[in-house]
């Protein structure tokens, strides 16, 4: 499913942003989330908005919350008594948040699908040579751990599969161990051109981590 209407949806601020295709476990023990879930699952699609929690925390309510973010389809849930649920999610297509509602009982939002704008083309020697350079992290990481890297097809699998230059960059950013605030501005990227380069400028401070840190 797909908003390309304003709509108005359930939403779980987490301190995480999330790409399309990302797998989210979630335990569900707030009263108010555990809410959010029933009403989901009554639903024909059992669907919720996720979004990045810019200050405060994920408990308690009385966060501020960033405007754009991933809808969450619910693929397996298990309720484990008092109200409490474990889930598998499943990311879905970005959206932006267009006005938040009332937290009543839960976070909602008025929101809209967000697909990737019109940009610059994307070579595939560009996607793979982004792939080399997110190899080489990997690399970096295993030989100062000395253990031994899964194959190349293995790591990158869902790259091979996505569809899109864009699609293809979501699931290389998945795979590199950046910050929050650079895995949001690269989902926040409004084209895969302008995604190309934020994820560019993360590896690049990662790399400069490892090295840093790492003997």
């Amino acid at each position: 499913m797909e908003y390309m209407e304003t709509t108005a949806l359930p939403m779980f601020p987490l301190e995480v942003a999330l790409f399309p295709d990302d797998d989210l476990p979630l335990r569900i023990f707030e009263p108010r989330y555990s809410r959010l879930v029933t009403d989901c699952l009554a639903a024909d699609d059992p669907v919720f908005g996720v979004v990045l929690i810019a200050a405060g925390r994920e408990v308690g309510g009385g966060d501020d919350r960033y405007d754009v973010g991933a809808l969450a389809r619910i693929v397996e849930h298990h309720a484990v008594g008092a109200g409490k649920y474990t889930l598998r999610c499943r990311m879905a297509h970005r959206i932006r948040v267009l006005r938040w509602l009332p937290d009543d009982p839960y976070p909602r939002a008025l929101v809209r699908s967000w697909p990737d704008e019109p940009g610059a083309p994307i070579a595939t020697e560009v996607i793979e040579e982004i792939s080399d350079r997110v190899m080489a992290l990997f690399e970096r990481l295993a030989a100062a751990r000395g253990v031994e890297l899964p194959p190349r097809d293995m790591l990158l699998a869902g790259v091979t599969l996505a569809d899109t230059p864009g699609e293809k960059l979501y699931a290389l950013a998945s795979r590199v161990p950046m910050g929050q605030a650079d895995r949001y501005a690269v989902l926040a990227a409004a084209s895969p051109d302008a995604r190309l380069r934020a994820l560019s400028e993360a590896i690049d401070t990662v790399a400069a981590m490892i090295e840093f840190q790492l003997p």
